[in-house]
């Protein structure tokens, strides 16, 4: 039988409970999923490709392959990418949650992944029987690391990774032997320097040599596509074989609607900066409300949390939010590291910012 953590998000059920009965309703800013529109763009183009009656290619199109190589080229400033470097992918929780599985990892082998963080990293490196390091140091990472997880921005704590960083990393995997993966699907959501946020594909980390690296995105969050699970992965052509060999087998292909539906997204900047101003316009007022009531606001540089904390326990935090209908997430999810820092979400409507600043403005510090 397997052994898996526990669902960590079970726990905070009883805490939304009190949150719901709030009189005005919830707010909930404990989960990052999308709550505006899906662009008009992108919706037409699904509507258009319906009369799916032949099985989708696993590989992606050739329209979405080349529109993935030209979206890098376009925002990520990586300009030498083929199609035999990227591929389409149910979303990307999927591939980051099999992809030590499929790239053939088991018992001896060590995942790293960082210190803080999404705790699917450590499912994926349980589902194939290795072990799972948290840490973000490269000089800690062992003889044994056969994958090395990168989260930039980062989930929970929106940390940009720096060109420097990233170029140490990929030095150290080398050096090790390890393939290194970057999850980046918050790229195109920062509030703080460089716009898009680095990738470990750009030359300037990788010097032209993408052996055994890759990128991992999603447009579930630049474009509202989190329930059509649009993903990506780019980079090492023989990684990317691999991996496409793998998926062949178990049948994991992208529906055909859907890869149209990228192909309008991935062409289409202006839907994205749109979104992002909503984002920053919510995330100024949230930032500035729990602010006045005594919490810090750490890293969160990028993407679409608030890592936040008041200097006590989290889940005292949780629950005294909960009394006033806000429901945010405890950082113990992400660490056993941070028992005082909660996750705020920027994914709810502005009404509902409107009513948690509201809220806030009721307590005192």
């Amino acid at each position: 039988m397997l052994e898996l953590p526990d669902f960590p998000w079970d726990a905070l059920v009883p805490f939304g409970d009190i949150a719901r009965a709030h009189p005005d309703g919830i707010v909930d800013l404990s989960v990052g999923s999308p709550v505006d529109p899906t662009p008009a763009v992108i919706t037409a183009a699904l509507i258009a490709a319906t009369d799916a009656h032949a099985y989708p290619q696993t590989a992606g199109t050739v329209e979405l392959r080349e529109a993935i190589v030209a979206w890098y080229a376009r925002r990520r400033s990586v300009g030498d990418l083929t199609v035999a470097n990227v591929l389409p992918t149910i979303g990307s929780k999927e591939l980051i949650a099999w992809m030590p599985l499929m790239l053939g990892l088991g018992a001896g082998d060590v995942v790293v992944h960082p210190a803080v963080a999404y705790p699917t990293y450590a499912v994926g490196a349980a589902l194939a029987g290795a072990t799972v390091l948290a840490s973000d140091d490269p000089a800690e990472w062992p003889e044994a690391t056969r994958l090395i997880w990168l989260n930039t921005p980062g989930n929970p704590d929106g940390r940009v990774l720096s060109v420097e960083f990233l170029r140490s990393a990929v030095a150290r995997a080398r050096e090790l032997g390890a393939i290194i993966v970057s999850d980046e699907c918050y790229a195109e959501l920062a509030w703080q320097g460089e716009l898009p946020t680095p990738s470990i594909l750009d030359p300037r980390v990788i010097d032209g040599d993408r052996s055994s690296v890759l990128a991992v995105y999603s447009l579930s969050k630049q474009s509202n596509l989190a329930g059509y699970r649009a993903g990506f992965v780019a980079g090492c052509s023989k990684l990317i074989a691999e991996l496409l060999a793998v998926r062949k087998h178990a049948g994991l292909m992208p529906p055909a609607p859907v890869q149209a539906a990228m192909v309008a997204a991935l062409g289409d900047d202006e839907h994205v900066a749109v979104q992002r101003e909503i984002y920053r316009s919510r995330r100024n007022r949230l930032v500035e409300a729990f602010e006045r009531v005594g919490f810090r606001i750490d890293h969160s540089e990028a993407g679409l949390y608030l890592w936040s904390t008041n200097g006590t326990d989290a889940w005292s935090t949780v629950a005294k939010l909960a009394e006033i209908g806000i429901l945010v997430t405890p950082g113990s999810f992400y660490s056993a590291a941070t028992p005082n820092h909660v996750r705020i979400a920027l994914t709810v409507s502005d009404e509902r910012i409107d009513a948690a600043v509201s809220r806030l403005a009721q307590i005192s510090n």
